[in-house]
């Protein structure tokens, strides 16, 4: 029965540890609240009792918080709350889980704790532990079993051992000492009271007593030792180092963790106060991947000739082990170690003696390394009889998103030897025979791939805006002048007695409208200045003065002409489509342009395409956001820009890229902008440069023309919780 319950219990943590590795934590928030020289950081998020490293650095100016395995949501974490000790704060993702940075106006002790679902940092914490409220009385209290000092890599250890992990909290006494508190915690009877150290070390003791629902550790250091205090598995050590430089009062160290981390050497501050509370995660000890790890109790071994049984006795005594071995290991060994794991001195003695070892929980059974790989190899063979000897079975394996034709390769993968596959195309099942075990894994592997492929509806938005700005301005002035006998007066000179005097520039396309009242047109106008601005209907405007004597001898004809538009054009494309993840889709609408091409073969009509058009081929990533490759293109026809032939030309608009947008975000994938302006003098010359008077010799034209082109792109996964489960 026993041994039932301890199967039960290590198959109930197993399957919790599935789900927690399925499901990683997800931070949400971090809010900060507090007045003055106090202030609280809690982060909230979806996890039991968070794995979390709490540490300080930039003087103390900073804290980070590393949130062990966890991940962010696809949208951000959301930041509430800002006091006058807290600058901000910013979370990002490391290779190891969530870091949460919080920035201080100042260095100032900080406290950490945590429970389901929050991790709680309060700043500016100076609460001795006679201030502090004492924790609840609880039936399942901790228990310490002893305490004791070693001394190891140049630093004192004071190592307090419970029967299971609780929180703890290290605060720092005037006079040189420091105090160790285990909330909830009892003292066993047995327990020493008061372990003296090496009086040369950095402890020299270390006293245990229970207090108000607590068990207290209080420790006499050397000035200016600092200190870490952190939890191995159901210890804590409490770790003393020598100053390594000007001792200053009262300097304790401590890491707050859930389990340990690989913390960067960037300078963490010595904080007066932290505080750690432990969930039930055994301690993991890091090193390089695919190296065995060692975490044995460090033991000093020196022995000649000394008989393989006896140290195995002895290594089993110290890791607390059972050790069996067979009959055929025998021999001495000669050995000296310093400061070694027990663990690894037993690797090192095994593999001296090409011996090997096979390990079920706390039972080592110790045998040479041949009849070991015997033993693997009748295990093979009989795990390969015991396949070929299983009945084989028949099951139908539905197929709901995917192809069963498909699948079939990677189902055929996972079959035996014996194992066969085939497809019904009408109903998208696959029929598999094979041995039960076999059979659990196709419909396992069925049920993780057999998933809805996300569908992206990608929606592209073409913007155009164009201005327009025109202004023409032109004068037209001239006449003539007649001095002679036949109308009364002549010159009086023998000669010239008659003269003459019109203007002359004119052609048979000069406009001179507005000259005469009768009718539209004066025939010649007599213009001696003929710069007029295009003027007619829809357009600008004229006005016309004619000046004459009663005799007809002098005439003076002046025509005014002006035109100015404007005007203001937008033009919205938004060609949208649905497609499948990692599926090429395109929509376009348009216009064929005929145009005529001339060969051998005579004139033929050919069509010229001027459509609006979306290319796009999206891939959905596992943070929920859409990469792609899109290529939108928009051509209309042009017909005041026409060849010899009245073919129109066409304008052409167009852009391709690759580019990762989160769903249902917009992003501006391009745009272009031109703007093309004119400012045009015609004038006679010379007189035209004449200040002011040089107006009536002239015609301005002012020309500005705007044109701007955006796309933007939008891309929506539709079904999002059923694709990628967020």
């Amino acid at each position: 029965m026993r041994l039932t319950s301890r199967l039960i219990s290590v198959a109930a943590v197993l399957a919790f540890a599935t789900v927690a590795k399925a499901d990683p934590p997800l931070v949400r928030s971090v809010d900060v609240r507090g007045q003055g020289g106090r202030a609280e950081v809690s982060v909230r998020g979806v996890f039991g009792v968070p794995e979390y490293a709490v540490r300080a650095r930039d003087a103390g100016r900073t804290i980070v918080i590393d949130v062990t395995d966890a991940r962010l949501p696809t949208r951000g974490v959301t930041y509430e709350g800002s006091t006058s000790l807290i600058d901000g704060t910013t979370a990002s993702t490391t290779a190891r889980g969530v870091r949460i940075e919080v920035h201080l106006t100042r260095s100032v002790p900080y406290h950490a704790r945590s429970e389901s679902g929050l991790i709680l940092v309060t700043f500016g914490v100076d609460a001795s532990p006679e201030e502090a409220p004492p924790a609840a009385e609880s039936n399942d209290s901790v228990t310490v079993r002893g305490i004791h000092i070693e001394r190891r890599d140049g630093r004192d250890r004071v190592i307090v051992e419970m029967d299971r992990p609780a929180p703890f909290r290290v605060v720092p006494q005037e006079g040189g000492g420091s105090r160790l508190e285990i909330r909830g915690a009892r003292l066993a009877a047995d327990s020493p009271r008061t372990v003296q150290g090496d009086r040369d070390g950095s402890v020299r003791r270390a006293r245990v007593h229970e207090t108000r629902g607590r068990t207290v550790v209080e420790v006499d250091r050397a000035d200016g030792t600092t200190a870490t205090a952190l939890r191995e598995g159901r210890r804590i050590v409490w770790l003393f180092a020598p100053p390594s430089g000007p001792p200053s009062r009262n300097q304790v160290r401590t890491i707050a963790r859930q389990r340990p981390l690989e913390i960067e050497s960037d300078g963490e501050m010595d904080t007066a106060e932290a505080a750690a509370f432990l969930s039930d995660v055994p301690m993991q000890v890091s090193g390089a991947r695919g190296a065995r790890r060692y975490a044995g109790r460090r033991i000093d071994l020196d022995f000649k000739d000394a008989d393989i049984h006896n140290i195995l006795r002895l290594l089993a005594e110290v890791g607390g082990v059972n050790v069996v071995t067979t009959d055929d290991v025998s021999g001495t060994v000669t050995i000296r170690m310093r400061n070694v794991p027990w663990d690894q001195a037993l690797d090192v003695i095994l593999q001296a003696k090409g011996l090997g070892m096979v390990r079920r929980g706390n039972l080592i059974r110790v045998a040479p390394l041949a009849a070991l790989e015997k033993e693997r190899e009748a295990a093979i063979a009989r795990a390969q009889q015991q396949e070929q000897l299983a009945p084989l079975e028949t099951r139908l394996v539905p197929v709901s998103y995917a192809t069963a034709e498909e699948l079939r390769p990677r189902v055929q993968e996972l079959l035996s030897s014996r194992g066969s596959v085939s497809v019904d195309e009408r109903t998208n099942v696959m029929i598999v025979r094979d041995i039960i075990d076999n059979l659990d894994d196709v419909e396992e592997l069925v049920r993780t791939l057999d998933t809805q492929t996300p569908q992206v509806l990608v929606e592209a938005r073409i913007v155009e805006a164009t201005s327009q700005y025109v202004r023409d301005v032109g004068i037209q002035w001239g006449g003539d002048v007649t001095m002679g006998a036949a109308t009364g007066n002549p010159t009086g000179l023998e000669f010239p007695s008659d003269i003459s005097l019109a203007g002359g520039n004119y052609d048979n396309n000069t406009p001179a409208q507005g000259l005469s009242p009768i009718t539209g047109t004066v025939d010649p106008s007599n213009f001696a200045v003929n710069l007029p601005a295009i003027t007619g209907t829809g357009q600008g405007g004229a006005l016309g003065l004619t000046f004459g004597s009663i005799g007809g001898n002098v005439n003076l004809n002046v025509r005014l002409s002006a035109a100015e538009a404007s005007g203001v054009v937008r033009i919205i494309s938004s060609p949208r489509i649905l497609t499948l993840d990692n599926h090429q889709a395109h929509i376009a609408q348009g216009t064929l342009i005929p145009y005529s091409q001339v060969s051998a073969q005579g004139v033929q009509t050919a069509f010229q395409e001027a459509k609006l058009e979306l290319q796009v081929r999206p891939h959905v990533t596992s943070d929920g956001s859409v990469a792609m490759h899109v290529k939108v293109t928009r051509d209309e026809p042009d017909f005041t820009r026409t060849s010899a032939r009245g073919d129109p030309t066409i304008l052409k608009r167009e852009a391709e890229t690759d580019l990762l947008i989160p769903d249902g975000n917009t992003a501006v994938i391009g745009g272009i902008y031109t703007r093309n302006t004119g400012h045009n003098v015609d004038q006679v010359p010379f007189f035209g440069d004449i200040p002011i008077i040089g107006l009536l010799f002239q015609r301005r034209r002012v020309r500005d023309d705007r044109n701007e082109l955006l796309i933007f792109l939008t891309p929506r996964i539709v079904n999002r919780a059923e694709s990628i489960g967020q």
